[in-house]
């Protein structure tokens, strides 16, 4: 298991030079392992379990156009799924994995129950993974925009 300390000295020298990480180094299912509330250096006890019992992923596939990647989020309740997709776009040095979704949808098992096109997000407000490291084992860690950190597992 990878150390909050251990992450958080990553970040800091990803602050300072960047990840390298590009667009390859993001695709396929990501399973979230471990969560750290904004400013701890010890996972959460309750995010991290409950978010791995509802088996919650994050999916980042080719590009849907010109410097974009297709993301969906998604939960499962054994057959209830609960998806969101859009896309996502790789900005700056650290890079920053900016996304908007487009979509929820809601199914059981093949039936689609539920689908909603949603508002994109003001410009200013829009959502994203400040990139930390992905490590070839294959995990891949990221701040997320409200300021916890995230620990995911490819699939």
């Amino acid at each position: 298991m990878i150390s909050g300390t251990h992450l958080l000295e990553l970040e800091r020298r990803v602050r300072q030079g960047g990840s390298g990480l590009s667009a390859p180094d993001l695709l396929g299912c990501w399973r979230l392992d471990q969560v750290w509330p904004k400013g701890s250096p010890r996972p959460s006890a309750f995010s991290g379990p409950l978010l791995r019992a509802v088996r919650a992923r994050l999916e980042i596939g080719a590009p849907a156009a010109e410097g974009e990647l297709t993301l969906s989020n998604a939960v499962n309740l054994g057959p209830l799924e609960l998806r969101f997709r859009g896309v996502g776009r790789l900005v700056g040095l650290r890079p920053l994995l900016q996304f908007s979704f487009q979509e929820l949808q809601l199914s059981l098992g093949v039936l689609v129950l539920l689908r909603r096109t949603l508002p994109a997000p003001a410009p200013q407000r829009m959502p994203f993974f400040a990139l930390i490291a992905r490590d070839p084992s294959g995990w891949l860690a990221a701040r997320g925009r409200g300021g916890g950190l995230a620990l995911w597992q490819l699939d």
